[in-house]
């Protein structure tokens, strides 16, 4: 056996929604370099010249699309259009992602619909694109972003954790329902990882010093921790593996 093949993925085609900053950004970067062609997306196509620079800069290749995944007809046209320019579908990444803080007494309808339209209901509709797509070839596979707040409550965060919680729900029964198809489906749920959405936690020094110790390997994550986790799960390593959650952590989910 050549193990080096189980995480290798030339000639493969992958899709990363939301993939401007942040993880988007190093899951685009760990795909190309794994030898993947990457397409990505983000609300606004403009935003992605740094990624597409980081990833061609390092040999790889990519390509840029705008896409807004709370427009369904948006999803399917540009997982199309993906596919179809690089000749196929085999990976997608849902991670294109919103998060507000807010306390629930103060959660409006418009703030409710952004976050799990965002979360959710764009993650269906790429997924149900993307298995379009597989299906035709009888394999692929889809990870979602899901999170901590799959798993635990967080006061503040109620419209945020119902889409999380709703997206592993959602990645086990598309998991059991295209098994037939050859597409598998799993998530990764990072734990404390400082983005642009996060951010706003760690200017708060108390919160840093709180969470450091709740978490047994005593650091924040970096965002080359996620690509091992994710090339497992595109590659053929995890072939017999699909309807499950990989947390990303540092031990935090077993230590409670």
């Amino acid at each position: 056996m050549d193990a080096t093949r189980l995480f290798a993925l030339e000639g493969r085609k992958a899709l990363v929604t939301g993939a401007s900053r942040g993880i988007g950004q190093a899951i685009a970067e760990a795909l190309a370099a794994a030898g993947a062609e990457v397409a990505m997306t983000a609300r606004d196509p403009a935003s992605l010249e740094e990624t597409a620079e980081r990833v061609t800069g390092a040999g790889g290749r990519a390509r840029s699309f705008a896409l807004d995944v709370r427009d369904v007809s948006a999803c399917r046209q540009t997982v199309e259009t993906a596919a179809e320019a690089m000749g196929g579908l085999d990976i997608l990444i849902n991670n294109a992602g919103y998060e507000e803080i807010r306390p629930s007494l103060d959660v409006d309808e418009a703030l409710w619909e952004r976050i799990v339209s965002t979360n959710l209901k764009g993650a269906f509709f790429c997924a149900q694109a993307a298995a379009r797509e597989m299906s035709k070839q009888g394999k692929g596979a889809i990870v979602n972003l899901c999170s901590l707040t799959s798993y635990v409550g967080v006061p503040t965060a109620v419209p945020y954790g119902s889409s999380k919680s709703g997206l592993l729900g959602m990645t086990r029964a598309l998991a059991v329902e295209w098994a037939e198809y050859g597409i598998r489906v799993n998530a990764i749920a990072p734990g404390y990882f400082r983005t642009t959405l996060t951010d706003v936690f760690y200017q708060d020094e108390e919160w840093r010093k709180r969470m450091l110790g709740r978490i047994p390997q005593r650091r924040f994550g970096q965002m080359d921790d996620l690509a091992g986790a994710v090339l497992f799960l595109v590659g053929d390593a995890s072939a017999y593996v699909t309807g499950h959650c990989i947390p990303v952590d540092g031990g935090f989910l077993a230590s409670i």
